[in-house]
């Protein structure tokens, strides 16, 4: 029995050693693909699913990716739906570009009157650009600046008288890390400054929000958490949004997202769902 277990052991542990050296092969590979591929340097970084950035960061020149967004938030007097539709590119090396347009839609609940239920809506025209002026290979870093300008769209209700109520002001950084291989963390933080024309009121705002992600080895999907945090008023909100990525095609993926506010004072549970489509450059 003891010389039968011990050629068995001996075939396992290779066995195994084998399977840790494809995975470590697929990542080098994989993440030299992308980075390798062409100028000028970039790294791999996972990218979050809810707050998007504007393309990848160190984006090359002729990179492009359309972006089709549906939600679904439970509040506590009625449902909202989400959708969005969205196109970026990068026109030059580094330099991200994005046009957006983001819609809502409601649901009333049995008990709350139709009243008190926002109008349907597109919310805004959002344009944005995303520089990353700092990309480091040795250390896996990366770093940008971006802004975006949100002009707020009256609801279907009265579309057009006016057409534009308001503007966001958002300048934002970001600055991701990848730990070895597989590891990768990002902060995307700004402040959000909306001005009403009407009312000529001015409202602040801050956002503060953390990923972390495991991408899984020789692959473009992921699995991980975003954490989306607004500081606004002396007031803190809080949304924990477990999250990952599947790549069904080389130049299609879809990604699915959670919501679970911390604390839950005007809604409950939500989810996401982000079909991303890459052309060929």
């Amino acid at each position: 029995m003891k010389y039968l277990c011990l050629p068995i052991f001996l075939l396992v542990m290779k066995s195994f050693a084998q399977a840790q050296n494809t995975e470590a092969e697929l990542d080098s590979i994989y993440i030299h693909e992308v980075e390798t591929k062409k100028s000028p340097p970039k790294v791999l970084h996972a990218e979050p699913l809810y707050i998007d950035l504007i393309r990848d960061l160190g984006a090359r020149k002729g990179e492009k990716e359309w972006n089709l967004g549906l939600g679904l938030t439970d509040n506590l007097k009625f449902d909202s739906y989400e959708a969005l539709i969205e196109y970026e590119w990068a026109p030059v090396n580094r330099l991200g570009l994005e046009v957006e347009l983001p819609f809502t839609f409601y649901s009333h609940l049995k008990n709350t009157e139709r009243d008190s239920v926002p109008a349907n809506r597109l919310n805004s025209l959002k344009l944005a650009a995303q520089w990353s002026f700092y990309v480091n290979e040795k250390i896996a870093t990366s770093m940008a600046i971006g802004y975006i300008n949100e002009f707020e769209l009256s609801d279907f209700k009265s579309f057009g008288n006016p057409l534009i109520v308001g503007n966001v002001y958002n300048p934002f950084l970001v600055a991701a890390k990848r730990w070895g291989r597989n590891f990768h963390s990002l902060i995307y933080t700004g402040p959000m400054i909306a001005r009403h024309f009407e009312t000529k009121e001015v409202h602040l705002s801050y956002d503060l929000n953390t990923s972390f992600h495991y991408m899984i080895p020789g692959t473009r999907n992921f699995i991980g958490f975003e954490f989306n945090k607004i500081f606004e008023k002396g007031d803190f909100d809080m949304t924990i949004r477990p999250q990952m990525r599947l790549g069904i095609t080389d130049h299609l993926m879809v990604g699915i997202v959670g919501g679970i506010p911390v604390n839950r004072e005007n809604e409950r549970l939500s989810s996401f769902v982000r079909l991303i489509w890459e052309p060929k450059n």
